[in-house]
């Protein structure tokens, strides 16, 4: 069997130099996707270059998404016809898509209804009590629609550098349960 890899996911506007991902990247070895826009990104490109960069290489793969990237992962889910190389999902602080600011327009459609469909792979979702982008109730809705585990991280804020997690242990933990 080939080896998994792992795709980073961030979120709006990158993942900071301090970021988890970040660090998973450089120490890791784990592969960023790299989005043209992250301040004003659409929907649509964001969802045709995930799609581009599983199409580059046929091991099975692993996606780490990070608040907006979330959405990615589950927009792309409900239209992707390379799903089956997914073999499953670290879905981390998703923020509530009836809140984003107007630069993400186009990604509120999960708020109303799309790209809240059961992910076709397993996958676990990971929400902090005290995240400003999204409340506890909201990310348990998410991850009940997407049919993913629930683990709650406790009061970390959005899950990010300013919740200074450092590489996120306890996250590649989690990661390490979702390798086939």
């Amino acid at each position: 069997m080939k080896t998994e890899r792992v795709l980073l996911l961030p979120g709006w506007m990158n993942s900071a130099e301090d970021h988890w991902q970040s660090l998973w990247e450089r120490q890791l070895g784990h592969q960023r996707v790299e989005q043209s826009d992250w301040e004003w990104p659409r929907r649509g490109d964001w969802m045709a270059r995930l799609e581009e960069v599983l199409l580059e290489d046929d091991r099975p793969t692993l996606l780490v998404a990070h608040s907006l990237g979330c959405h990615l992962v589950a927009g792309w889910a409900e239209h992707s016809s390379q799903k089956r190389r997914v073999t499953g999902a670290l879905l981390v602080a998703p923020p509530d898509a009836s809140r984003l600011p107007p630069q993400l327009h186009n990604w509120r459609q999960a708020h109303e209804g799309q790209g809240r469909s059961r992910l076709p792979f397993p996958s676990i979702t990971v929400i902090s009590s005290n995240d400003p982008y999204c409340s506890l109730e909201e990310g348990s809705r998410l991850a009940a629609d997407w049919g993913s585990r629930l683990v709650l991280a406790g009061s970390a804020g959005h899950l990010n550098e300013a919740a200074r997690l450092g590489d996120w242990p306890e996250g590649q933990t989690l990661l390490a349960q979702l390798h086939g």
